[in-house]
């Protein structure tokens, strides 16, 4: 072959390589966009791993809420900054969650003790005062959520006696629960019933709450503080739940939801210390049940700012909480409160702030 022939036979191959090349590439089927390029964050690697399992169900359901809106709230709240696998960044919830839309406002307690927090101390015409002055500090702090008032009642007691069943813990009557679920729509608001297992367990317990739970604007809060797994008396030391303990409540709401066409339940889960929830990163939300870990220490606001970050924000869950005591809290210097400003500063902001 002389080297005319040579060249064209060359020049020929060159052509055809070129017409398939832009055949395969520019003709082939355009593929749909897939759920991991359709988030909103830039995720670490490793974060990103451990977010594959929800990532199909945000993608799902998202049509029930308003996504955007919902993204960029929680960008807010982690101030726009995600170095943590924080579950809230990876699914959404199902139509009309009240998470990070509202930032729930509680007062916390149970009607027949002045000890358990305010709702046992002072008047129902001095609640709704008050209430009044914490929603104006909270809307002005943050006129971007708007916030909710919620009365946050202790259904369920630990005891320090074992009770008729041995389980050292008191069931509230039907007509007091009433009276917290009545109180907290007089609000225009939302109700949380709060559980203390003592000896007992929450597969034993929430099943009672069922018919509360029902109604729409009731939810669940769980305090492992009184969970006393190895006998003790409730009282004498800090009690734990396990993940699974937990686990098996998000399923229980879910299941609620689900069988009965209900809003998202919101499942307020109290800790200080890192016994209180064992295996927290086993903790699964789920686009029906939406979990706050609340900060539930006492004292000065520098120690209650440490308690929060290594315990709450330390060990990401889901959504967090603060909680505060209009007496404990001023025992020592300086002889106040947190401010909605200091505590907007946490990462990430509370949308659940209770108080005691």
């Amino acid at each position: 072959m002389n080297q005319k022939k040579l060249w064209i036979s060359s020049a020929f191959s060159i052509s055809i390589l070129t017409l398939l090349f832009w055949l395969f590439w520019v003709l082939k089927p355009i593929q749909p966009p897939t759920a991991s390029s359709q988030q909103p964050y830039q995720i670490q690697e490793s974060a990103l791993d451990t977010l594959k399992p929800t990532v199909l169900i945000q993608q799902e359901i998202k049509e029930g809420i308003d996504s955007i809106d919902f993204d960029k709230r929680v960008r807010a709240l982690a101030h726009d900054s995600i170095p943590k696998p924080w579950q809230v960044f990876s699914i959404y919830p199902e139509k009309g969650a009240l998470l990070p839309f509202y930032r729930i406002i509680a007062m916390y307690g149970n009607f027949y003790s002045k000890h358990m927090g305010i709702l046992g101390r002072i008047t129902e015409e001095e609640l709704f005062e008050l209430f009044d002055e914490e929603l104006k500090a909270w809307n002005q702090a943050d006129s971007l959520t708007p916030s909710l008032p919620a009365v946050h009642y202790i259904a369920i007691t630990a005891q320090k006696n074992p009770g008729k069943e041995g389980w050292y813990r008191l069931r509230m009557p039907e007509s007091q629960i009433q009276k917290a679920i009545q109180l907290g729509r007089s609000l225009d608001g939302i109700t949380f019933l709060d559980v203390q297992v003592g000896h007992s367990t929450l597969e034993r317990e929430i099943p009672t709450l069922e018919k509360f739970l029902l109604n729409t604007d009731v939810h669940l809060g769980i305090d492992p503080e009184w969970s006393m797994k190895d006998g003790s008396v409730p009282g004498t030391k800090i009690g734990t739940l396990d993940a699974a303990d937990l686990n098996f409540a998000i399923e229980y709401l879910s299941n609620l939801v689900k069988e009965n066409g209900l809003p998202p339940k919101i499942m307020v889960v109290h800790r200080f210390t890192r016994n209180m929830i064992t295996n927290y990163q086993d903790i699964k939300a789920t686009p029906q049940v939406q979990v706050v870990i609340n900060m539930d220490g006492f004292g000065f606001p520098a120690k209650k700012v440490d308690s929060y970050r290594r315990f709450v924000g330390g060990m990401p869950v889901q959504f967090t909480g603060m909680k505060l005591f209009y007496i404990n809290d001023k025992l020592t210097l300086p002889y106040r409160l947190m401010t909605p400003k200091e505590i907007l500063k946490l990462y990430p902001k509370p949308i659940y702030i209770q108080y005691q």
